[in-house]
């Protein structure tokens, strides 16, 4: 049954890893539904968004490959080589280094709080009034933002300070690309400009966070899934994942995050519901 279970995670995890509908919060709210009613835990959630993850690397591997190889030569025009001579205000430089920049808060801030990341973060109180009202935020910045800048147009502030709204992100029921795009559409750029951004932007997050969970559970007592239902659950994550992001790229060009936001509201008042009724305990 626990390889059943963990492939349903999995599949939920890809669908909604990319969604502005927080994936922690489906895998927290699934993990209860499901035979057995356990919360598949932190540790088991992040290591299943790596899979995610893989996903965003090949499906951006032209910008990335881009990005990095124009990044790195950047230093070499800094020292007076002509063949190689890229200006400082590159795009695909501003982005390299904003990554890296806009990567820093959630890094610092996902060490320190690890206790109520593992705790008081997953109350399904808190997720039920979070996907509630980062629901309606998302849906006031998309509809009231301006939709002209792309993300060549991406400065070093609005960078940072959308790498700062990730970090809502470790509260389970914000969502890291609803954060992002939220940010995103706030400070004017398009939705898939926004969306982009944040994808590229979560890659060096997820997988520090993945794969320190990873090292971290070796030698602890076995979480609710061991290695073999985590793996089948990451593999599937990847493949479904991969999946969404062409279709939400697609759907974006010309649709707005309204159905999401009309999702998280009627999601989180169901929760809210269940909880109040005692039909599902918050921890």
């Amino acid at each position: 049954m626990g390889f059943i279970e963990a492939a349903i995670l999995g599949l939920i995890q890809g669908l909604t890893e990319f969604l502005p509908i927080s994936s922690s919060a489906h895998l927290r709210i699934a993990g209860e539904l499901l035979p057995g009613a356990q919360d598949p835990g932190a540790t088991f959630t992040a290591i299943t968004q790596i899979g995610t993850e893989l996903a965003v690397i090949i499906f951006f591997r032209r910008d990335i490959a881009r990005i990095i190889g124009r990044w790195f030569r950047h230093f070499g025009s800094s020292k007076g080589s002509h063949a190689t001579e890229i200006p400082k205000d590159d795009p695909d430089v501003r982005l390299g280094w904003l990554i890296i920049i806009g990567t820093v808060p959630i890094v610092i801030i996902g060490f320190l709080a690890q206790d109520v990341i593992r705790s008081t973060f997953r109350s399904l109180w808190l997720v039920a009034i979070v996907l509630i009202v980062f629901g309606i935020i998302l849906g006031l910045a998309d509809l009231l933002a301006k939709r002209v800048r792309t993300i060549e147009q991406m400065t070093y502030r609005d960078g940072i300070l959308i790498g700062l709204a990730q970090v809502l992100a470790l509260v389970p029921g914000v969502s890291r690309s609803g954060a992002t795009m939220t940010a995103g559409r706030a400070l004017g750029y398009t939705r898939p400009a926004a969306a982009r951004y944040g994808f590229l932007l979560a890659i060096p997050a997820v997988f520090g966070s993945g794969l320190y969970e990873l090292v971290h559970s070796f030698g602890e007592p076995e979480g609710v899934y061991g290695y073999p239902e985590t793996l089948l659950a990451t593999v599937i994550a990847f493949a479904v994942g991969y999946a969404v992001i062409a279709l939400l790229m697609r759907y974006i060009e010309k649709r707005s995050f309204l159905p999401f936001v009309i999702y998280r509201v009627v999601l989180g008042g169901t929760l809210l519901v269940l909880l109040t009724a005692g039909i599902i305990q918050p921890l």
